[in-house]
């Protein structure tokens, strides 16, 4: 059964498919920089752009990290 699952996923992501979930934060990450560099706390920011706290916490991480 897990063969067949397997040849069936393989099939799928050939064709296009089988694509896994958007990302949501990553689309935002622009609001979400601005919100912040203009001194909004990441817990609003989230409530606001309907993401998650963890999130936007990783992505600002993330973006201070490479700078």
């Amino acid at each position: 059964m897990l063969e067949r699952q397997r040849e069936g996923i393989a099939k799928a992501k050939a064709e296009g498919k089988y694509k896994g979930r958007k990302p949501t934060v990553a689309v935002r990450a622009e609001q979400i920089r601005t919100a912040h560099a203009a001194g909004e706390k990441p817990a609003h920011i989230a409530r606001r752009l309907g993401v998650a706290r963890s999130s936007v916490y990783r992505m600002l991480e993330s973006v201070s990290g490479s700078e």
